[in-house]
């Protein structure tokens, strides 16, 4: 579709978002948000008539692109048929959903508890380990993101949680591996998985076995970072939990449904099952907002005769639920996933190794799929990050230079600390991911110009 200029709408509608909307994560005296008139496939445009290559899937959701028709079709015959009822009842398209997610979770994670998105998925996962072992720990990493919501938000690893953390909620957190920014003097990716494996099992001993219930990881981390585990670690991480009675929990709300180029990412890791799995983004490619756990015999025997404590009035809302079965059928009948791992391979990645080789900024280049991200850096001997952890204002000036470059040529980026990640729908085409490596070579440049 072409953008057509519309500025007044344009105006009445940012009009109407500064008067009353309250966005998240945000002073809102200080931001000045775009008013979207449009978007289809991998782009949006705003009322002005510009037109941007969408590189963040959203929030790292539209995996299928925006407005699919089969999907939009699907929840227009939904709404038709049955707008709404309650989670109590066996209703069709929450039935098929849960099969069809069933059907491509690993091992015997066959039963699907729905929620309406990722950070309440997260917390009844953690509900659920606590009330199978009946222990009260949660291990969480650094450099990690588990949601907004109370529980998730203190298990995070990343700044978002300080204003929300009063060290209260039962979170013990260790250092996952990332051999770039190795906590542990690591040389090669072996050690740095045995030390990574080493720590972890040293933290669950002096902090008491016998009093951890879950350990948490996302099976890539995003938001922290797009740093894919070392062979052997997930396995690992596996082995402890079985050795200590411990729920391992893996958060597949980001890096599922196709982002990594497989149905989800810890399919990369061959053998590895979690006990509990979180998802949702890309389960519907954000349609309609859905999520959920996929969980284990041996979790939901737990719960066979004993209620389970917990539930949500919209879990597995017809409308998502449909969104969610056409999603799946889109993916597996277009080839998405394949489309994912593709590009990823033979386009986004090499292209982003040609870009590190000649951008100074660029300290490492690291993904799978459409699962990536570019660490920026002053000094790629040292490794010193282009701005500081967490920074904002004028300490952050050479990221937000880098942002409003590639905004400049088109792109929409996905920033986060000294990163920006690649995650473009994974149904994008390879003349789409060129014009976004291109975007993204122009404003490099503008990071370049800080590199010491």
């Amino acid at each position: 579709m072409t953008p057509q200029p519309n500025p007044q709408v344009g105006a009445a509608v940012k009009a109407a978002d500064r008067a009353h909307v309250f966005h998240s994560w945000s002073a809102q005296e200080l931001i000045d948000p775009p008013a979207v008139a449009g978007a289809e496939g991998s782009y949006f445009w705003d009322y002005d008539g510009s037109r941007y290559l969408d590189f963040t899937s959203g929030l790292v959701f539209t995996n299928i692109g925006y407005q699919h028709p089969k999907v939009v079709a699907a929840i227009q015959e939904q709404a038709a048929t049955m707008t709404t009822f309650a989670p109590a009842f066996a209703v069709e398209a929450r039935s098929e959903a849960a099969r069809l997610i069933a059907g491509r979770t690993p091992g015997d994670l066959d039963k699907i508890f729905f929620t309406n998105g990722g950070a309440d998925a997260v917390e009844h996962a953690v509900r659920m380990a606590r009330l199978h072992t009946g222990r009260a720990k949660v291990l969480s990493a650094y450099r990690s993101y588990h949601g907004g919501t109370h529980q998730a938000i203190n298990i995070t690893g990343d700044p978002r949680r300080w204003a929300s953390d009063t060290g209260t909620a039962g979170v013990v957190r260790f250092w996952a591996p990332f051999l770039y920014r190795s906590r542990f003097y690591a040389e090669n990716e072996r050690q740095e998985c045995e030390r990574a494996l080493q720590h972890l099992e040293d933290t669950i001993t002096f902090e008491g076995p016998q009093t951890v219930a879950a350990l948490i990881l996302e099976t890539i981390p995003g938001t922290a970072g797009i740093m894919t585990p070392p062979p052997g670690y997930l396995a690992g991480v596996r082995e402890i939990c079985d050795r200590y009675g411990i729920v391992f929990i893996l958060d597949e709300v980001m890096a599922g449904f196709g982002r990594t180029g497989k149905w989800f990412a810890v399919d990369h890791f061959e053998g590895v099952v979690p006990d509990l799995m979180t998802f949702a983004k890309g389960v519907n490619s954000g349609y309609v907002p859905l999520g959920g756990v996929a969980i284990s015999g041996a979790i939901a025997e737990t719960f066979a005769r004993r209620p389970y404590p917990g539930g949500l009035t919209y879990s597995g809302h017809p409308l998502a639920c449909a969104a969610a079965v056409a999603t799946i059928n889109v993916m597996e009948d277009e080839g998405v996933v394949e489309n994912a791992a593709r590009l990823g391979a033979d386009v986004i990645g090499p292209g982003l190794a040609d870009l590190a080789e000649r951008h100074p900024s660029v300290g490492e280049v690291r993904g799978l799929g459409m699962f990536w991200a570019l660490e920026l850096v002053k000094n790629r001997e040292m490794r010193e990050p282009l701005v500081p952890y967490n920074a904002t204002g004028e300490a952050n000036a050479p990221m937000a230079a880098f942002g409003a470059a590639a905004k400049k040529n088109g792109l929409w980026p996905f920033i986060n600390m000294n990163r920006t990640h690649v995650v473009p729908p994974c149904t994008i085409t390879e003349s789409e991911a060129k014009e976004g490596l291109a975007a993204l070579d122009a404003a490099l440049s503008a990071a370049d110009e800080h590199v010491a």
